[in-house]
């Protein structure tokens, strides 16, 4: 299966966009070449533009409390597995207390690093990073790979308590809503919404299928249209019966 998802306002998608970011830093990081670790610097400039948000920290530390209160509220359900509940109840308290301890602007630490603000100014201009623009960003291109992990571990680690927290956030909204199973006529499908509230779709699909979902979505109507690559040519509706799965999840 394939899982798309797909977030109904701007605070999930600046969330979903921070995931995406952060697991590519922790993925290219942990590679070995120098080319991998500029993909994983280049990706920790990305997060100093999307974190860049003043409320964002804050956001999170409510989004925290509101959900620990509703948990808490759980304890002794017989219907609720009590170790997990505690667990998740401990990764709250210890996210937070980690947010709490971050002072100054989310990566201010990088931002004071004139030698990283000049590559990522250069990273801006199509090979701007070549050995005879930034001949000491080739220099550590070329040290020894513990080093260059040590340092963009080092870069990360006082901006890890954001993905701490946002983890938890998505993590509890992927696991809020119930599973429907649909059918796309002709590889469109509408549903009117009728009330419903939700953050975020979550549509799952085969992944033989050959085609992916285009979803358009406002408080009224949801529509998708499930289309297939055409080569040189724009996408075009997938014109197949395609069955799917598709969650509302809502904190």
């Amino acid at each position: 299966m394939i899982s798309y998802e797909y977030p109904l306002n701007e605070r999930i998608r600046t969330l979903l966009r921070l995931e995406d970011l952060y697991d590519r830093v922790r993925y290219f990081s942990a590679k070995t070449d120098g080319l991998e670790h500029h993909v994983a610097l280049l990706s920790l400039f990305e997060i100093l533009e999307v974190a860049g948000r003043a409320d964002l920290k804050s956001d999170l530390l409510q989004e925290l409390e509101r959900q620990k209160h509703a948990l808490e509220s759980l304890r002794d359900n017989p219907a609720i597995a009590q170790d997990a509940l505690a667990q998740i109840l401990v990764d709250i308290d210890d996210t937070a207390v980690r947010l709490l301890e971050m002072t100054g602007k989310i990566g201010q630490h990088l931002r004071e690093n004139e030698w990283l603000m000049s590559i990522k100014q250069r990273t801006s201009i199509p090979g701007g990073v070549c050995e005879f623009d930034l001949p000491s960003y080739y220099f550590w291109l070329h040290q020894a790979m513990e080093s260059r992990r040590k340092d963009l571990a080092d870069w990360l680690e006082p901006m890890l308590p954001i993905y701490d927290g946002l983890s938890i956030v998505l993590r509890l909204l992927r696991d809020s809503g119930k599973s429907g199973h649909y059918v796309a006529r002709q590889g469109v499908f509408q549903q009117m919404l009728a009330g419903k509230v939700a953050q975020m779709l979550r549509i799952s699909l085969k992944a033989d299928l050959p085609c992916f979902p285009e979803i358009s979505a406002n408080k009224y109507a949801l529509n998708i249209r499930f289309s297939a690559l055409g080569g040189a040519e724009r996408p075009r509706v997938c014109e197949i019966d395609v069955e799917f799965d598709l969650v509302f999840c809502n904190l």
